[in-house]
């Protein structure tokens, strides 16, 4: 398989600074971002690498404090999900079951050996997803919050009837206009700072991640794409089931604060499994890249402790 050359996607004078050694690799035809950092001493070279997947809507840049302090102990890559960040903007249906295929693609490139896999929000799920569908990748799986398939928030004609009215507004016609408003960076702005607890951390250089990709050729129709594919039952499992089905250690970490995904959510999630060690910690919905200090500082002592 063809490695792309190392690549800077960054335009002059934006804040975004690329992170570690930026590349692209090709699955089913499509190109996809992803980053390797390796630590400098040789014994943290051979440490179990560690594998970053980010959360809708995101970006491998959003682990901007976290990779360069992570990599000092041991190799670390990151990727970008097929429809987000710097990867193709596909013209197709994306679900779960699509992402966890690009990751595990991916494992077998580059990485083939047990590593430790981290996801946030929807990269938690997509990892939970190949944790139990290859187990033979994980060394270890840490889930940064893991949010609910729409029937275990819905059921019966409930869900039926929010799937059809999702489908009636998922017409190009209506997410194009959408698309153009909703990008602007004081929107996205807004939105950004509705997340966050720690508001200061919305600077400059976290819009433009946001924004960078909307520039993209082909952004508009996959985020219709993306509206439809939500719509489709197989859009992401049931994500208390994989949680029972887990067989090695896992932690789960969750932001006391996270208004997205509620922390009695991750509640309900850790007693599925002897596995899972859910930890609580001051933060929102994204604690890694709000108090990245502290954030890094828990994942280190947990991966030292197993």
């Amino acid at each position: 398989m063809v490695n792309f050359p190392a690549i800077n996607p960054v335009s002059l004078g934006s804040p975004v600074t690329p992170l570690g050694q930026e590349r692209y690799f090709p699955v089913r035809g499509w190109r996809i971002r992803y980053t390797v950092l390796l630590p400098q001493d040789p014994v943290a070279q051979q440490k179990p690498p560690l594998l970053l997947l980010h959360g809708f809507g995101a970006s491998l840049n959003q682990w901007r404090d976290n990779l360069p302090v992570l990599a000092q102990h041991q190799p670390v890559y990151a990727l970008d999900l097929l429809g987000f960040g710097g990867s193709q903007k596909a013209a197709t249906l994306l679900n779960s079951d699509l992402w966890q295929a690009q990751v595990y693609d991916f494992w077998r490139q580059w990485i083939r050996r047990p590593m430790v896999l981290l996801g946030h929000s929807l990269g938690a799920l997509v990892a939970l997803d190949l944790a139990i569908a290859h187990p033979e990748t994980l060394y270890r799986l840490v889930l940064l919050t893991l949010p609910a398939a729409r029937e275990e928030l819905l059921s019966g004609w409930l869900e039926k009837v929010a799937r059809t009215m999702e489908r009636l507004f998922s017409t190009p016609l209506l997410i194009r206009p959408v698309f153009y408003g909703v990008r602007r960076p004081g929107i996205l702005r807004a939105a950004l700072r509705s997340i966050y607890q720690r508001r200061d951390r919305v600077d400059e250089a976290l819009v433009q991640q946001y924004v960078q990709p909307t520039r993209d050729r082909g952004a508009a129709r996959t985020l219709c794409y993306l509206v439809r594919s939500r719509t489709e039952v197989q859009f992401t499992p049931a994500t208390k089931p994989l949680v029972a089905q887990l067989q090695g250690p896992t932690l789960l970490l969750w932001g006391e604060a996270d208004q997205v995904i509620p922390l009695s959510w991750g509640q309900q999630l850790a007693p599925l499994s002897p596995y899972v060690t859910l930890k609580p910690v001051p933060g929102g919905h994204c604690l890694f890249d709000e108090e990245p200090e502290r954030f890094n500082q828990y994942l280190l002592a947990w991966l030292h402790e197993s």
